[in-house]
Parts: structure tokens; sequence; C-alpha cells
């Protein structure tokens, strides 16, 4: 099939969560045989209009607003000139896509309207859905775009049962709704390879993520009061030198330090993804605390990375960890649960050694990307399918 994938903030050739899940999933498609463009706007006047990935997939860089990084709820008012430029690269073309995937619901919008007058099937996935409220000046808000988009593309990829409730809660058909769940590389992260260095004396627990409130990393610092011994290192947040000014870097070390746990708490800033395997491959355990979330790409590359994990029953984490097996869940926002289940697992060896053969065994075999190409390569075909059935009925 031609796939065209929309994807107006998150280029495959960045580096960030949705950018790599779009390149991951891009790069599986093609190897399945597909032919693959995604289209994202160009946000930096310098950069080519169209580029090459070694893997063949071809990034189209579309002028539409500023040539400049904008954020991504800024760029609505640049929607409706992303998708007159898609329609009029389509409009007679050479090259027609099959099928739309948008990716986040700015770029759905851009994908619905392009595709409405080229009679082009469209997937949509949302990756976070916006709060649900109403806007005071009566515009639409970004949840009311979600319902109605979610009603009006031809089918919604959605990685959890959590993503699937919120999608309900805001009036989207379930019968809309195809869960097929995130992959994660099983080449690039796996448990052989070289890590970063560490003390060998000190367990260290692993925790990556934004440093947000509702990521739990407060949670974290206080759950340390209950691991004597062991350190706990956070990747993510701001580069390392902006780690200083940042407010939530500054708020987690002043827990820290009032809870005299600073000696055993490292904040490392945001570090290249072509690094984060050294990173997991050196800890012993991952914690995920969120309080509520999608299931974060750091969980499964820690798995398969051969690291168990302790982490909060919420949203997709839910799904990823198999209580008992891989991992342990504990209530969120629980800092003394948290704490007791790391003390747990950080005192027994052969418990760790189990979870982590399961859990790297758990995401090579339910989470490569291979398998969620497979999938949502299906709901391409069957959409493509009844649009074309639908079009021989009515002529």
């Amino acid at each position: 099939m031609r796939i065209a994938m929309i994807s107006e903030h998150a280029s495959p050739l960045g580096d960030g969560g949705q950018q790599t899940h779009v390149a991951d999933l891009s790069a599986a498609l093609a190897e399945l045989g597909h032919q693959v463009r995604v289209y994202t706007r160009r946000d930096d006047p310098t950069v080519a209009e169209e580029v090459t990935t070694p893997g063949g997939i071809s990034v189209v860089h579309v002028p539409a607003g500023p040539a400049h990084v904008v954020p991504p709820d800024l760029l609505l008012p640049y929607m409706g000139e992303f998708a007159r430029w898609l329609e009029g690269q389509w409009r007679g073309a050479a090259w027609t896509p099959d099928v739309l995937h948008a990716h986040f619901w700015t770029s759905g919008l851009a994908a619905v309207t392009a595709a409405r007058r080229l009679g082009i099937p469209v997937v949509q996935s949302f990756h976070e859905l916006g709060r649900i409220e109403t806007a005071a000046d009566g515009k639409p808000s970004r949840s009311g775009y979600e319902r109605a988009l979610g009603r009006a593309v031809d089918r919604v990829v959605v990685q959890t049962q959590d993503e699937v409730r919120g999608l309900v809660r805001i009036g989207v058909p379930r019968t809309q709704l195809t869960v097929v769940p995130a992959g994660v590389d099983s080449e690039r992260f796996t448990p052989e390879g070289p890590a970063v260095d560490r003390d060998p004396e000190r367990p260290r627990i692993l925790s990556v993520g934004k440093l947000v409130e509702r990521k739990g990393f407060g949670d974290v610092v206080q759950a340390m009061r209950f691991v004597p011994g062991a350190e706990v290192v956070v990747v993510g947040g701001p580069a390392p030198d902006q780690l200083p000014a940042d407010p939530g870097a500054r708020r987690l070390r002043a827990l820290a330090e009032k809870l005299q746990v600073a000696d055993r708490f490292r904040l490392i800033g945001r570090v290249p993804s072509a690094d984060m395997p050294r990173w997991y491959r050196s800890a012993d355990l991952f914690v995920a605390a969120p309080w509520q979330e999608e299931l974060e790409p750091s969980a499964l590359e820690a798995m398969a990375c051969g690291v168990p994990i302790v982490g909060t029953a919420v949203g997709g984490l839910t799904e990823a960890v198999v209580d008992g097996l891989t991992g342990d869940l504990v209530p969120a926002r629980d800092p003394r649960a948290l704490g007791g289940a790391l003390r747990r697992l950080v005192n027994d060896k052969v418990r760790r050694f189990a979870y982590a053969t399961a859990a790297l065994d758990r995401a090579r075999q339910a989470y490569s990307w291979k398998r969620v190409a497979a999938q949502v390569g299906s709901v391409y075909a069957a959409v493509a399918g009844r649009r074309k059935g639908a079009e021989a009925v009515a002529s």
C-alpha cells in the first residue's frame, strides 16, 4: 500500500517519544513492503523539502506556518494551510496515498480536511488526549476537536484500554476504536552491550521522563526513604546545563534534601535516544510511578533491555507489566507501597532475575515493531477496502 503518515510536529528525523514512534512504525511498515511517506511541518528554513532515510522512508517538509519550531498546541491556525498543500500535492499526482495515518489531533484535522475531497480513508492516532473542557470563549476545545475527529475518521488506533476509556468518555463510539499496542525496537534495546558506569556496591533504580508532577518523581524520591543503600537516577527533562534553572528539577532536589536522600538521588537531564540503552543496562530496577498516564516508551525499552519494572497500576502500565511475573505494580500516589516494592526487589536477586527474563521475553514477543506494523497494516487494508466497496456501490 501507499501510506502517508501525517505528523505535523513530530518528524521521524527528530528525537523524542512521538518522533521515534512514527519513525519506527514507518520503518517496520516499509520492511513489510509498503511505500511510506511522512509529511511533517517545515520548522527549519534550511531543511530540504524531501529527505529519504536510510530505511527508504520519504520525509516531506510541508511549508505551513513559520519556518521555526512552534509548540504543538499552537499549531492549529496553520492546519488549513497544511491541508491545502497536501491536497494540491496529491490531486492528479502519480503518487496518491491509499490511506492516511494522522498522529496527534492537529495532524488529524489536516488529514481529514485534505482527504475529504480526494476520497482517501483516514486512520487517527492521538498519542495523548487533552483534558475534557469547554472553552470559555465559545470556541471548540481540544477535547471537542478530538471527539469530532474520532467520529469523522475511518478508524482510531489506540495503544491501551485506558485510551479506549478516555475516548469513549468524550463521546467517540467504541466501534471506531482498534487497540494496537506501541512497539519497541528490540534490536537497539537489548540486555547485551555497553552500560553507563556505576557503583557496583550500590543498587541502581532508574526512572525516565519529563520532570512534571503527574509523572510521580516526587513519590519516587519519597519512596527512597524505605530503600536504604540504593540510589535513584532520573533521566529526562531539559538538557543537563538547563537543570539548575528548571522548576521541576529544583522541586525534586529540594524534596530530596528535605528527606535526607539527596546523596542517593541523581538528575541527569535529557540524553540522546541513542544513549538510552546504556542507561537501562546500568540499572537493577526501573521504576515508573505516574498518577495517570498512557504507556511511556521507556517502560517497554527497559523491559527489552531485561530490566524488571516496579510501576503504578495506572494506564498502559497495567497492560505492559504482568504483576508478579515481569515486575510489580502498586497503587499510584503511595510512596510507602512503592518503597516497599522497591526494597523487596532490591533485596531479592533471584526474583529480579526471573522478572528480567520474563520482561525481556514479553517485550520481544508482544511488542515487536514487526507485529505492531502487521496489525496496523490490517487496519489500513480494512478501511481502504471498505472505502472502495462503498464507492463501487455508489457508482
